[in-house]
């Protein structure tokens, strides 16, 4: 593994090995162990059920047991009891309704009762009771859904929420400090199917959603980050005509109110963002009309962004995992066949 030099305004890049399988949309779960899963996703071959696991210790990656059915776009948790919990995504029948669980210790799959509702591109998110909240995504028909459901770990049951306040795909969801969630952007019916700049936020003391209110402008292919101090930090994206979005804004759980914050150095979309043990953020790749090989980190403390050092490859559709160590692990995505291992100084 080479490692680029160190120097006090950049990351450092270094190569980290190569992946058996090349992919994109496909999913990073980091384990207890410190190891990271990689789901699915989609290369040259079609959808994937393949299934590989990183050890950051020993810089190899080895080919896991596949899922039951092959996914991309779908999502993976990480639940209390260690198991990991893959829902929906798409293959070649189309969305998929089925969810199963990872059982590290064992390296096996374990079907687990299914959603009932097929939906690909939507959100999955582990709540403070420990219960997983899957909302809205793509149905059979290519339709978004303004359902969304609870996932018990302890029975394996699935049980619907009220539905949202708006039918949605491509969106985005953020854990909040007081136990809430954010559901911000995407494909939304609200809008009339456009690409939308609606919020809402899902009580789970109330089984509600709340409408709250609207972004700045629509986003598609955004991030959310949940900053330290509890404000959640959306990034890029992009707009009804195609445009890309470098602008930023921050929304306060307190007030329900966003604010601009300073403009990213470059528009992108399908880009990752990873929150730092510095409490700063990494913006990695994405594309306006290409992959991008770019990094920048944001600074709360002063809204400012400051590129860094670029990646050896170019890529969206990737994924960025935090490891243990305080490194963040890119792996595989579009144009980019390679995971890559930035240090965090």
């Amino acid at each position: 593994m080479s490692i680029i030099r160190r120097c006090e305004m950049c990351l450092v890049w270094t190569t980290a090995a190569e992946l058996n399988i090349n992919r994109e949309r496909h999913t990073a779960t980091v384990l207890q162990n410190g190891k990271v899963l990689i789901t699915g996703g989609y290369n040259d071959k079609g959808v994937l059920r393949d299934c590989e696991l990183y050890d950051p210790s020993k810089n190899l990656w080895e080919l896991a047991t596949g899922m039951s059915v092959a996914r991309e776009d779908h999502t993976a948790s990480l639940l209390r009891n260690s198991l990991v919990l893959v829902t929906g995504g798409e293959n070649s029948d189309g969305e998929v309704s089925t969810a199963e669980l990872y059982n590290a210790s064992a390296n096996t799959w374990i079907n687990t009762r299914s959603m009932a509702q097929e939906r690909s591109k939507h959100t999955a998110t582990v709540l403070q009771s420990g219960k997983v909240l899957v909302a809205g995504g793509r149905n059979d028909e290519g339709m978004p859904h303004d359902t969304a459901k609870l996932y018990d770990p302890q029975t394996g049951v699935w049980t619907a929420t009220q539905n949202m306040n708006c039918s949605r795909a491509y969106n985005q969801a953020s854990l909040l400090t007081n136990g809430k969630v954010l559901i911000t952007g995407g494909l939304d019916f609200c809008s009339i199917g456009i690409f939308s700049k609606t919020s809402e936020l899902y009580d789970p003391r109330a089984d509600a959603w709340i409408r709250t209110n609207d972004m700045k402008i629509d986003r598609y292919g955004h991030t959310a980050t949940v900053l330290q101090d509890g404000r959640v930090l959306v990034t890029g994206g992009r707009g009804l005509v195609g445009e890309m979005w470098n602008s930023a804004e921050l929304f306060n759980s307190l007030t329900n109110i966003w604010t601009t914050t300073r403009s990213m150095n470059t528009p992108r979309c399908t880009h990752s963002a990873t929150l730092l043990p510095n409490g700063k953020v990494l913006v990695v790749g994405g594309h306006p009309d290409h992959s991008l090989g770019s990094a920048e980190v944001y600074d709360p403390s002063t809204g400012a962004w400051t590129a860094t050092g670029d990646m050896k490859y170019h890529r969206s559709y990737h994924t960025a995992s935090l490891l243990t160590s305080g490194r963040v692990l890119v792996v595989g995505g579009s144009f980019g066949p390679r995971a890559e291992i930035t240090e965090v100084y």
